[in-house]
């Protein structure tokens, strides 16, 4: 018997369980770029682009992302004022990188399960869903650790010579 025939009560807990939740909207443009989603870079040229694509998507629906870029910058800008050694503004650097890169994984780890779940609610995904933005949740505390370690004595030692 086909499963569209099968009565209710035969069919797996998961399916059941499900609530309907609205998709976001999606504009002409989107739709226009997802038919060339399936197509492999030609070249290096191509692949940048691609990488591009996704890094200013995040920036133009991500809200976090953009908090993410503007305290990277203010941050570096802070470094470059304070005059931190090189190996202290390459570890800063690493820092703000791999909390972008995760909130980009973020980003595509939310869509992919949104592609495969529709509008349904399921457990798994939430779990999915929970554990990516908690990701970004440890690198954005382990980051503030980076900085009160690296950066904060700098700033205290430059304040106390300005206020003195």
């Amino acid at each position: 018997m086909p499963f569209s025939q099968q009565p209710p009560s035969s069919r797996p807990p998961e399916i059941t369980d499900r609530v309907v939740l609205p998709l976001p909207e999606f504009t002409a443009k989107t739709i226009r770029s997802s038919r060339s989603s399936w197509k492999v870079a030609t070249n290096i040229f191509v692949s940048f682009r691609y990488a591009w694509s996704g890094i200013a998507y995040s920036f133009q629906t991500q809200r976090n992302f953009r908090i993410h870029v503007v305290v990277g910058l203010c941050t570096l800008s802070l470094c470059l004022w304070l005059g931190l050694p090189s190996t202290t503004m390459a570890i800063v650097i690493l820092t703000i990188g791999t909390i972008l890169a995760l909130e980009l994984l973020n980003t595509a780890i939310e869509a992919v399960v949104d592609l495969c779940v529709g509008q349904t609610y399921h457990n798994l995904a939430k779990i999915a869903k929970d554990c990516a933005a908690g990701a970004v949740l440890l690198a954005a505390i382990a980051a503030v650790g980076v900085a009160c370690t690296l950066i904060l004595p700098a700033l205290i030692d430059r304040l106390f010579v300005l206020l003195i």
